[in-house]
């Protein structure tokens, strides 16, 4: 258990905590969120120890093992094996005994480690790691390259497998899915859901909070105040409480009557693409999620160019890359006209960025043409754009400077809708953090009226609040949008069409993103297999008598699985069957045209509401009904090999 009682906290002159209460029970999962600045990082150092209250009481057990994914970016000649394994104090600590007492031939005290080092799962240590590596996206010979070898971005998840790779019972992560694609966050979402500890999470990704987390801790006017459920769940019980104030209401209405208009311009579309039905179903739960954020201070939008071309943009038989040698990706033509909305998805390295970077024209084809449009305007959006930045000039300096014209009123009205007011328009962007920086690099990108929006992982650095603001703008953005994203919510609501850039390809895909996270499912399991194949010159020696037995053993667990697995799957179809037909009958109620009445309203009101609760739940139990099909097919095909 942790417990805060009337705890307060200080950084400097503000005061981030006042006499905030808190109780959190041992194997909750539990999201922490709230605007940049409101001291979640620093909730995580109390935890840690690192920090002391100021006023108040913290109680944490003392033998509690706590893990936590560290921010800075190390420089270090081990290799990121070693890095990561690093990460285990107590097998460290037992090898480095071990070799202490082979030294000295302490032959009990070597008989008593081993023992330890099984208790502490030693033998499969490195198993352990290099499945840490391939799930966040490292390739297989990365594992003995120097840690001062890779990128910031990457020695980042390096942490991250640094930190999961700890046994403990108390997992703190901070912005974990910040500089991972799509692909590893489905990998963290699900090693996170079979985590059996207690895990506090801070993150901007509501698909991935709404997936993981089991109750919402939201830090907001120096307070800590605990929800139950997901955080979708968190946003219909804070809407609720925003709904009663009454000065609120009409920003309320405006903001919905805004969700409105977009679930009526999607709907015109359903049709056409399995995925714009995903999409109309999460516009129409968005409709009741929004009065969230009626108190947001983000209100921007990207305003399209005037003047078009038809098309727009065009790569003829292209190969992209940066050796002709051997291009990424070959033979690539797109078009892309006015309107479009198109999702980029696909493996870590298959080419993403590097399509984003030709269609931009930062990196010139390799054969074939790209071809512009007489009125091509194009807004980027990337994490370099940050570094790009003018540290020493403020947010308006940087506008002023594209715009001499423009009064300053106009871009003081324009940053305020970022949230840079009064003073904070004229600070120096060398004292902002990441995302006030992120949130600058959008301004200059909107004030520039683009036509063509090309965005690698924008939600990177934002909080929960810009993220909602962004999702808005872009929705309403009415020029052509392109857009690379771990963050499903941001996709599900903003493109139409989705791309994949897989196998040296350009290909659209026919398929929502749940049908992606089948396809990359079994990209995998074709990979792992090539690779046993690869692997397989061995494979026809005869086995020892200890490898046989221990082949035996893992069929007998593989098999000890198989029943459990059958009966979850049968006991989630059996749910599914249950939700559908009341989902029909609840349906077969608003059907009934005599409900819609005024003196009815009520009513109505009450089954909407009911309506909603059983398709999110439907849509719930189908994908871990899913998930669970997909690991009784895996254990079936191991057990069968």
């Amino acid at each position: 258990m942790i417990q805060l009682q009337n705890l307060s906290i200080q950084r400097g002159v503000q005061r981030l905590l006042d006499q905030a209460n808190l109780t959190l029970h041992s194997g909750w999962k539990v999201g922490v969120i709230g605007s940049n600045g409101v001291g979640k990082s620093t909730l995580f150092q109390l935890l840690l120890g690192d920090l002391q209250p100021d006023a108040g009481d913290l109680f944490v057990a003392g033998d509690l093992r706590i893990s936590h994914m560290a921010q800075e970016v190390v420089s270090s000649e081990r290799s990121a094996l070693d890095y990561i394994l690093d990460g285990d104090h107590a097998l460290r600590q037992a090898q480095a005994q071990l070799a202490a007492a082979e030294a000295a031939h302490q032959v009990t005290q070597i008989a008593q480690i081993h023992a330890e080092l099984e208790h502490l799962d030693a033998y499969r240590a490195e198993a352990r790691a290099h499945q840490l590596l391939s799930g966040l996206g490292f390739s297989t010979g990365d594992a003995t390259r120097a840690v001062s070898d890779f990128s910031g971005g990457w020695r980042i998840r390096l942490n991250l497998a640094r930190a999961l790779m700890c046994p403990c019972d108390l997992l703190l992560l901070d912005e974990p899915t910040n500089h991972l694609d799509l692909d590893a966050s489905l990998w963290l979402e699900q090693w996170l859901k079979n985590y059996p500890g207690t895990l506090l999470l801070i993150s901007h990704d509501r698909d991935f909070l709404d997936n993981v987390v089991s109750h919402v801790v939201h830090m907001y006017q120096q307070q800590l105040t605990l929800y139950k459920g997901n955080y979708s769940a968190f946003e219909r019980a804070r809407a609720e409480r925003l709904a009663q104030q009454q000065q609120a209401y009409t920003k309320q209405q405006e903001r919905i009557a805004d969700i409105e208009n977009f679930v009526r311009r999607f709907r015109a579309k359903a049709s056409k693409a399995k995925q714009a039905q995903s999409r109309l179903k999460e516009l129409e739960r968005m409709e009741h999620i929004a009065p969230a954020h009626i108190d947001s201070p983000f209100s921007f939008q990207f305003l399209s160019s005037s003047k078009l071309s038809s098309p727009l943009l065009t790569l003829k038989e292209a190969a992209l890359g940066y050796h002709s040698e051997s291009p990424i990706l070959r033979q690539v033509t797109v078009t892309l006209i006015p309107g479009q909305r198109i999702g980029l998805l696909g493996p870590n390295g298959a080419g993403k960025s590097t399509l984003i970077k030709t269609l931009v024209g930062d990196l010139a084809p390799l054969q074939g043409q790209r071809v512009a449009g007489e009125h091509l305007k194009i807004g980027y959006f990337a994490q370099h754009q940050l570094e790009a930045l003018d540290l020493e000039a403020s947010a308006f300096l940087h506008l002023a400077r594209l715009s001499p014209q423009a009064t300053d009123q106009e871009i003081r009205n324009f940053l305020g809708s970022f949230g840079f007011v009064g003073d904070d328009a004229l600070e120096p962007v060398k004292r902002f953090s990441g995302g006030e920086k992120a949130r600058v690099a959008l301004a200059l990108i909107a004030w520039q009226k683009p036509n063509l929006l090309l965005m690698d992982e924008p939600t990177n650095h934002l909080d929960l609040e810009v993220c909602h603001a962004l999702t808005l703008a872009l929705q309403s953005f009415e020029g052509t949008l392109i857009l690379v994203s771990h963050d499903r919510h941001l996709l599900r609501n903003t493109v139409d069409n989705f791309w994949l850039v897989a196998e040296n390809q350009v290909t659209e895909f026919e398929g929502d993103l749940e049908d992606y996270q089948q396809w990359l499912n079994q990209h995998r399991r074709s990979q792992q297999q090539a690779q046993d194949t690869d692997a397989s010159p061995n494979d026809h020696r005869s086995l020892s008598a200890s490898e046989r037995k221990e082949q035996k053993r893992l069929e007998a667990e593989l098999r000890a699985k198989l029943r459990p697995l059958k009966q979850q799957v049968a006991k989630l179809d059996t749910r599914m069957h249950t939700l559908t037909e009341q989902l029909a009958q609840l349906e077969a109620r608003l059907a009934d045209s005599q409900l819609y009445a005024i003196a009815r309203k009520e009513e109505l009101k009450q089954l909407l509401s009911q309506q909603a609760e059983l398709r999110q739940a439907l849509e719930e139990v189908e994908m871990e009904w899913l998930e669970a099909l997909e690991t009784l097919e895996q254990t079936e095909q191991q057990l069968s090999a």
